[in-house]
């Protein structure tokens, strides 16, 4: 029944060279008959030079004869050149893709906690400061004249005290007058630190070690509790923060793998999951997830980073093919072409996960199938196929 079918295949493709065949045929017939006509006309070519050309062209018919036997013969064993290459299993690993922001623990705006005039400014950007550090201060003038007149009151009342206890002690005096001394030591020394605590808040002082990031005041300028003044950042505990929809969160959790890309500096690194948070905000769905960027002090606050947290992960090496192999039939069933010998064979499959064009399967496909790559399109179940060198 082959043999028959290749006949038939045969017969065919003769059967649609026969037209080129006759007309390349007419046409040499033609130009033969117009030469001896032409020559038929002119008495003085002799006969030899007519047969000369009659044989040249004879010979050009027997090699168009034989380039289109060569054609047909050809066409009787028509392949089609592909690629194809086998398989190899690896891990398959898909990714969640979410935009975060870099930011610092330590990251904190200074300002008065008192109303003043900046009087002094002890640190420019980029210096690096201590914790306790006095970085400005405000005018005190006034507090520290109302400082002094007040120790010079409360030695006064001090030793008022001190002399009126002893006469007390000795049963001199009335108790009123002991009470009154008392009170009167007190309430100065009590005038005294309040003072004093108004001096620390005229100041700004740095409540982390860090680097000076901005600087908002000038000397002689009014400013307040609340306005900003200065800022200082501690580089040392950066991490990138993002907020994912609640659909991942029994997907995401501490210790996932996690690829980081910052697209502004071209830069990017992998890390894990430090946090991730177990509550869902109620405003917009989303739970936030934390991750730790150890010693990298080249990252600036609020810089924009691309975050790939890998949420699935095969056991282990598996079957992974491109889905642009991949085919479906009018059943829906998918299946891609193989090629067996120089035949090209259906093989049904099954997909599992995909991920950026790219499937596991789950069945189907052996590492010593050879998947049809390259010239796949308009092949059919049974075409004839060469796989190129």
């Amino acid at each position: 029944m082959k043999n028959k079918n290749n006949s038939i295949a045969q017969h065919k493709n003769n059967k649609q060279n026969r037209p080129f065949i006759m007309k390349t045929n007419s046409l040499l017939i033609l130009t033969i008959t117009l030469l001896l006509m032409a020559c038929g006309g002119k008495e003085e070519q002799s006969l030899t030079e007519l047969k000369a050309t009659e044989a040249e062209l004879k010979t050009q018919l027997a090699e168009v004869s034989a380039k289109i036997a060569k054609l047909e013969g050809d066409s009787a064993g028509k392949f089609v050149l592909i690629e194809a290459k086998a398989i190899v299993p690896s891990i398959f690993k898909t990714y969640i893709n979410i935009q975060g922001r870099v930011d610092a623990d330590e990251n904190v705006v200074l300002s008065t906690e008192m109303p003043g005039t900046i009087s002094k400014i002890n640190v420019k950007v980029g210096d690096l400061v201590s914790k306790g550090q006095v970085l400005a201060e405000t005018d005190t003038r006034a507090l520290q004249q109302s400082i002094s007149d007040l120790q010079i009151n409360l030695e006064l009342v001090t030793q008022v005290y001190e002399k009126q206890k002893v006469l007390w002690e000795q049963k001199v005096g009335t108790e009123l007058q002991y009470l009154q001394a008392k009170t009167s030591k007190e309430s100065t020394a009590k005038k005294l630190e309040l003072l004093q605590e108004q001096i620390r808040m005229s100041k700004i002082i740095s409540p982390i070690d860090g680097n000076v990031d901005a600087v908002d005041v000038k000397l002689g300028q009014m400013t307040a509790p609340g306005s900003q003044a200065i800022r200082v950042i501690n580089f040392s505990n950066l991490k990138v923060k993002a907020d994912l929809a609640e659909s991942f969160v029994s997907k995401v959790h501490k210790g996932n793998e996690v690829m980081i890309k910052f697209p502004d500096t071209n830069d990017s690194l992998i890390s894990t999951v430090n946090f991730s948070a177990r509550s869902i905000s109620a405003m917009n769905r989303t739970f936030a997830v934390e991750v730790l960027l150890e010693g990298r002090k080249d990252f600036h606050p609020n810089q924009i980073a691309i975050l790939s947290i890998n949420d699935y992960k095969s056991e282990k090496p598996v079957m992974v093919l491109a889905l642009k192999y991949v085919q479906k039939d009018l059943k829906g069933q998918t299946y891609v072409l193989l090629a067996e010998g120089n035949k090209v064979s259906k093989r049904f499959i099954k997909l599992s996960k995909e991920y950026k064009g790219f499937a596991e399967v789950a069945e189907g496909l052996t590492e010593k199938d050879l998947v049809i790559t390259e010239g796949y399109e308009g092949l059919n179940e049974g075409d004839a196929v060469k796989i190129k060198a």
